[in-house]
């Protein structure tokens, strides 16, 4: 079993931007579609972007879609997530995870395991 490991969270104002990192151990995550997700206290987690083996698909969720960006180094295990223009709606802890369908945006399904997550808060 592997792990993730996220980084890169903080507080930041209103307008603000944010680079999260997630370490991924799994043999498979050169060939696995990743995605990053966000839990919000008292919500449950949800989906934010994915992004194919080969970066070659992205896909956002419409309350993100223009503002982050989702990217991937298969050499180093590493997958990103650029947050620009943050608003207080996006305090959230943030996960990444692998995509047990691949880049099927239609069944988004992350694995049961999780990492620890990096928490980004945003204030105005």
């Amino acid at each position: 079993q592997g792990t993730l490991v996220e980084s890169g969270g903080g507080e930041v104002q209103a307008g603000g931007s944010l680079r999260l990192s997630c370490r991924a151990s799994e043999r498979t995550f050169p060939s696995s579609a990743m995605a990053w997700f966000r839990q919000a206290p008292g919500k449950d987690r949800e989906f934010v972007a994915g992004i194919s083996w080969n970066s070659a698909s992205t896909y956002y969720d419409d309350s993100v879609e223009g503002r982050f960006t989702i990217s991937r180094n298969n050499a180093r295990n590493m997958v990103y997530l650029q947050m620009n223009n943050l608003q207080p709606s996006d305090t959230a802890v943030y996960y990444c995870n692998l995509l047990q369908y691949g880049d099927n945006w239609y069944a988004i399904r992350p694995y049961d395991d999780w990492g620890q997550g990096t928490q980004v808060t945003v204030s105005t």
